[in-house]
């Protein structure tokens, strides 16, 4: 199972939300480059990138943040927040993303999703944001009306291979992912899935390498300092 960093940002800082909250964050000091660096430098092999702000509000947001962390890391980096069009999917791989995280573009308009997959491959990524089964759209702050079941179902039809699932009542508050509802939407649909939001010990690690999870991201817990990234890799290599 891949371990993989995650650095949120707001603002061009670093920043946690807790259950997505924007009333309810955490800044951290220090540069996104030289964070990011940082995990590369320390063994990871992916970093997850979110724009928060562009996620709430659309636009650029911290597009030349990220531009910045992008360019200067030897490791891939997946991108989310604020895709919401085909065009925005191009920008942003342009910019040396290995993939992007589509979840307020695949809920809105799922009909865009065999294009996306014809043009891109597995370049874009399926982004489910769940409280209570329900997709979240917009920065978590409002309901699609769809099941995440359905939209990884008509995802993975569509061509899409790979998933990045959050249960955003778990997001930030270190009581570890849903690796239960994340094998679920592996088992069912065949897409390769990423457990997101929650991870807090480094047993949350392991059981998600247990279920056979593609990868695992981790964000508050190695801003905290509870255990160090070499740690999180060696429990995702051993379940």
């Amino acid at each position: 199972m891949i371990l993989v960093p995650a650095i949120d940002l707001r603002g061009g800082r670093c920043v946690r939300l807790l259950q997505g909250a924007y009333d309810r964050e955490t800044v951290y000091d220090g540069d996104p480059v030289a964070l990011a660096r940082g995990y590369a430098e320390a063994g990871a092999a992916w970093l997850h990138l979110v724009d928060l702000d562009a996620a709430r509000d659309g636009g650029k947001g911290n597009r030349a943040a990220i531009a910045r962390v992008v360019r200067a890391l030897p490791v891939p980096c997946e991108v989310g927040g604020g895709i919401r069009s085909e065009e925005d999917v191009a920008e942003v791989l342009g910019l040396g993303a290995a993939c992007v995280v589509v979840g307020t573009l695949a809920a809105e308009r799922p009909e865009v999703l065999p294009r996306l997959a014809a043009r891109f491959g597995e370049r874009v990524v399926l982004g489910l944001d769940a409280r209570g089964g329900e997709v979240r759209v917009r920065g978590w702050l409002e309901g699609s009306g769809r099941r995440v079941s359905d939209l990884a179902r008509a995802a993975a039809e569509a061509g899409l291979r790979r998933a990045v699932y959050t249960d955003i009542t778990r997001d930030g508050m270190l009581v570890g992912p849903d690796v239960e509802g994340a094998a679920a939407i592996q088992r069912d649909t065949g897409l390769r899935v990423t457990a997101s939001g929650g991870v807090g010990t480094l047993g949350h690690i392991g059981a998600a390498a247990r279920a056979g999870l593609d990868a695992c991201i981790v964000g508050r817990a190695l801003l905290d300092g509870r255990f160090t990234l070499a740690d999180a890799l060696a429990a995702a290599r051993e379940g």
